[in-house]
């Protein structure tokens, strides 16, 4: 009898023809999904960063070698180095195959650079909650649970456990709030929905629909945060012609003042974003 192949692989698969899947490196028994490091000079795994008090000294090097000098964008930043791709395993995931990553702090890697950066995160466990009727509900990746909710609630349960620690640490060293940090944790998730079905031409408001419904989750599991994201069409008719605001400002502009406001700020004044982002349309080439 053929061995069904693992979950996390299809997930994988499924992400290979968009234009932009900031996916994990993968280092498991069942998947191998990697990138070389080879200036490698540390490998921290996500409980034993924190326990070792390596989160302030991590932040004060990255933000000293490539900035912001400013601690709100620097947050938002050292986030991106870290979270980005687990986010995305874990939202993209189930908007494209109904299948969840189950990170874990013991599983989830981040290797510490020569350059004084991180690489790719690397999990290093492929278990998936997957629903009753998935062709890998037998596999023994797979935690079967019984409907959407439930795969949504433990997504958001394991996603919270693996990532309190370190916005616990971050916010700690910082002081910067635990709303803004979970605020980007959340329209971040949102974004990973909306990205591929936009590149693929599926219905936005339907994958806008489902990241709130992970994002719902998320706030039962313990994130938190001011505002959420929301949806904004700016051009009728058009397959690309709807993107969303964040709930919660990134702070780059105080970063670097004269980039201004990012598109999907907050603060942007909704006309401006119109505009700019049907000059997008009409010129792909000016889109970042």
């Amino acid at each position: 009898m053929a061995v069904e192949q693992a979950p996390l692989k299809a997930v994988i698969d499924a992400c290979r023809p968009l234009k932009f899947a900031p996916l994990p490196d993968v280092r498991t028994t069942t998947v191998q999904h990697s990138r070389e490091h080879p200036a490698t000079e540390h490998w921290y795994r996500t409980d034993l960063m924190v326990a070792e008090g390596a989160v302030s000294t991590l932040f004060n090097q990255l933000t000293a070698h490539h900035g912001p000098d400013h601690k709100l964008p620097g947050a938002t930043h050292f986030m991106r180095s870290l979270l980005r791709e687990p986010i995305f395993l874990v939202s993209a995931g189930i908007y494209l195959t109904d299948r969840a990553a189950l990170l874990d702090e013991r599983h989830l890697w981040f290797p510490w650079l020569a350059t004084s950066a991180f690489g790719a995160p690397t999990i290093t466990s492929a278990r998936m909650a997957v629903l009753p009727d998935d062709p890998a509900a037998g596999h023994p990746d797979a935690v079967v649970v019984p409907d959407e909710d439930a795969l949504n609630a433990i997504a958001a349960r394991h996603l919270v456990g693996a990532f309190s620690p370190i916005l616990d640490a971050l916010h700690a060293h910082t002081r910067v709030g635990l709303r803004t940090l979970w605020g980007w944790v959340l329209d971040t998730q949102h974004f990973y929905m909306l990205n591929p079905a936009r590149f693929l031409g599926r219905d936005a408001e339907a994958a806008w629909h489902r990241a709130g419904a992970l994002g719902d989750a998320l706030i039962e599991a313990g994130a938190v945060t001011r505002a959420r994201p929301r949806l904004f069409p700016f051009y009728e008719d058009h397959p690309r012609g709807t993107w969303a605001v964040r709930g919660t400002c990134c702070f780059d502009y105080k970063g670097d003042p004269e980039h201004g406001f990012c598109t999907t700020c907050p603060l942007k004044c909704d006309s401006d974003r119109r505009t700019e982002l049907q000059e997008w349309i009409r010129n792909p080439a000016l889109a970042p």
